[in-house]
Order: structure tokens, then C-alpha cells, then sequence
């Protein structure tokens, strides 16, 4: 099974077993200098997805509903965007509503407004998130927001209790600024093990996200949902998997 979404067509047979969530996280032009070019989906190529799945009969659903049903005959889909970098709103949103798909938006709180910080020893380009104006056009568009800490750090490498404090304020946060529940959480890099699981858990998120590729039904526990990552096509994906399963 690939680990990337490029194309319906090598998915739609397994896409029926259960609810497949893509996740993305750059939209628009990769600028010069872009070292994980896989994280950039050229606006054509993300109109082109959305309309196929679209065309096929596919709709979006809550994440809560990903581990609620044993098959997909209803064709179900879960859309997510990791960081809440501003070319998401730039390009995402228009196709997004043309399409009638809902996605939520991964945000990391203390750095609304700013930039990936987190990716400066791996000398990746410099690209700015949204702030807090932004994340409202984005919730007033009908699309949601979620957790992906405070400061995007690996959460296993880091005491329980910094990472307790990473997991449960960045929710507070988000929900006193823009006033809405903030029930899903994203590991980040896909860096999780049982114990910073359950103090997602306890800190009141319904659902969690990791990297891992994969179809969620009712066996995938909702703090362990899969992901595929949608991208371009790429003659070696097996090791470009092995970098982004890390982001």
C-alpha cells in the first residue's frame, strides 16, 4: 500500500474499505531553495484531486466519524493540513468551497502569525502561518481548526510534563481566541507513543492524527487515526516517505 495520494484511481477499491483522511500541508508555488519539495501541491494538482474525488461521489466527514463504520459505501473522507501556513488560505479555500469539501486546519498556537520556526536547523525555506485575522476567514469559510501543539516539538523528546503543557494549552488557547472547541490534535512529525497518547486523551480531544498511512474504521482507535499524504506523483516515494513521515 502507498503511503501517498496522487490520484483516485490505484485508491478507489481500498477508499471503500474504510475512511481514508488526506493530509497536506503547503499549497501553491514551491519557491527556490525548498528542500521537502513533497510538501508543496501546486494549486492545479489540488483542484485536480478535489474534483476527481468530487466527481467520484466522495464527501467530507467529521474525523469523529473515521473509526464509526466498518466499510465506506457511503464515501466518506477526511481532508487535513498540518502547520496553518498562509498559502493554504491563499489557495485552498476557493476549491475547497467550489468543491464542497471541509478540511481542518492543524494550527501550532504560539506561533500564529509567524513562521515554521521548527524546520530552521533543517535549514527548510521560511514560509509564514497564518495569523489570527486569517484563521478567522478560514473558520468563517465553514472549515475547522485544530491542535498541533504550541511550538511543534518532537513530544517524545521532551518531558512528560512540557509535553503535557504543549498538548493541553495549545487547546485552551486556541479555543479562548477563537472561540470554538478545538477537538482534534495532530502529532507533530507523526511522534507519539503511548504516553503522550493518553494525555491527548486527557486533555479532551475527541480525535489525534498521526502519519501513518492507512484506511481508519472501527478497529483504528480515534487518537491513532491514519493518514495518507497527498502530493504530486514521484518516481521514489519510498524514500521521500521516510523524510516526510518525520514533518
Amino acid at each position: 500500500m502507498s503511503a501517498y495520494y496522487h490520484s483516485l484511481k490505484p485508491f478507489r477499491a481500498l477508499f471503500q474499505t474504510g475512511v481514508p483522511i488526506l493530509t497536506y500541508h503547503k499549497l501553491g508555488p514551491r519557491p527556490q531553495g525548498a528542500r521537502l519539495k513533497g510538501l508543496y501541491v501546486s494549486t492545479a494538482l489540488f483542484d485536480r484531486q478535489l474534483a476527481e474525488l468530487r466527481a467520484a461521489g466522495f464527501a467530507s466527514a467529521p474525523l469523529t466519524d473515521a473509526v464509526q463504520v466498518s466499510d465506506n459505501r457511503t464515501l466518506r473522507l477526511g481532508i487535513t493540513f498540518d502547520d496553518g501556513f498562509t498559502n493554504v488560505l491563499r489557495y485552498g479555500l476557493e476549491p475547497l468551497a467550489r468543491h464542497g469539501f471541509q478540511a481542518v486546519q492543524f494550527l501550532v498556537s504560539d506561533r500564529l502569525g509567524g513562521c515554521n520556526e521548527w524546520d530552521r536547523e533543517e535549514k527548510e525555506v521560511r514560509e509564514p502561518l497564518m495569523d489570527a485575522s486569517q484563521v478567522r476567514e478560514w473558520l468563517g469559510a465553514g472549515q475547522v481548526i485544530g491542535s498541533h501543539t504550541r511550538t511543534h516539538p518532537w513530544l517524545t523528546r521532551i518531558s512528560v510534563d512540557q509535553a503535557q503543557e504543549e498538548i493541553r494549552a495549545s487547546k485552551a488557547s486556541l479555543e479562548d481566541l477563537f472561540g470554538v472547541p478545538i477537538e482534534h490534535f495532530c502529532y507533530p512529525y507523526g511522534d507519539w507513543n503511548e504516553r503522550v497518547r493518553d494525555l491527548v486523551a486527557e486533555a479532551g480531544y475527541v480525535t489525534a492524527c498521526t502519519t501513518d498511512p492507512g484506511i481508519n474504521t472501527k478497529d483504528v482507535s480515534p487518537f491513532l487515526l491514519r493518514r495518507f499524504t497527498a502530493r504530486y506523483p514521484s518516481r521514489n516515494l519510498k524514500a521521500i516517505w521516510q523524510r516526510l513521515r518525520w514533518w
